[in-house]
């Protein structure tokens, strides 16, 4: 009899390749904005954009800014910084990413097979942090959909991971037990972090096997591995 019947898989970085979209989108939108009269390079702007929008989804998470200001302002700050400083720039450039990005179809190396083998024997779910239009389209898009029961995305429950609200919520919306159900992520603090202090099992997607200290449950860095931890 196996363990788990529930699988909740995050979105970003475990299915849907996150950088590989997010990158060609932003080179489109530097060659359509004609940025490179303002920026050294792209490795320029992108380096600049990366780095303020990872603290900006942190102060999104801890609830103290809004979808529509972390748009706009992981573009705004950026561009500011190099002389940019017409806000309708920054805002017609955050709509096109909105709009371009989850058009984007690249997925993890084996994603799609290893779905097609782990709905033979499990219920799938979707747990994603992120702007509702925005994750529906990319699932849509990447033909991803079909593989999942239920989509739960952090702006919808009103709660983002890692906290317990958001996995409580997921949880008891699958009609799902803590201890049938698992947690399939690549992110320490939010997939992993938020598995584990709401009493479920995980594992750990590290496909660049990025060196930790920590002491998991379980570590992959192929999806292909999955089936492994779960026998």
């Amino acid at each position: 009899m196996q363990k788990y019947k529930h699988l909740f898989f995050d979105l970003d970085h475990t299915l849907w390749d996150f950088e590989t979209n997010s990158l060609h989108t932003l080179l489109q939108l530097f060659d359509k904005y004609r940025l490179s009269s303002s920026f050294i390079s792209f490795d320029d702007f992108y380096e600049r954009y990366q780095k303020h929008n990872q603290m900006l989804w942190i102060h999104y998470r801890e609830g103290k800014m809004t979808k529509a200001q972390l748009n706009f302002d992981r573009f705004h700050t950026p561009f500011n910084q190099v002389g940019i400083s017409d806000e309708t720039i920054a805002q017609n450039f955050a709509r096109d990413y909105i709009a371009i990005s989850p058009t984007k179809t690249a997925l993890m190396p084996h994603a799609i097979e290893v779905l097609e083998q782990l709905k033979q024997s499990y219920t799938l779910h979707v747990i994603t942090n992120g702007f509702k239009e925005v994750q529906y389209l990319k699932l849509k898009n990447s033909k991803l959909r079909p593989y999942f029961s239920k989509i739960f995305i952090s702006e919808t429950i009103g709660a983002s991971k890692p906290k317990t609200a958001f996995f409580e919520y997921a949880v008891k919306s699958a009609n799902a037990r803590k201890k049938e159900s698992l947690v399939v992520g690549d992110n320490l603090e939010t997939d992993i972090d938020g598995a584990i202090n709401f009493g479920l099992d995980y594992i750990y997607f590290n496909p660049n096997k990025i060196e930790h200290k920590r002491q998991l449950m379980n570590e992959i860095s192929d999806l292909k591995e999955i089936t492994t931890c779960l026998k």
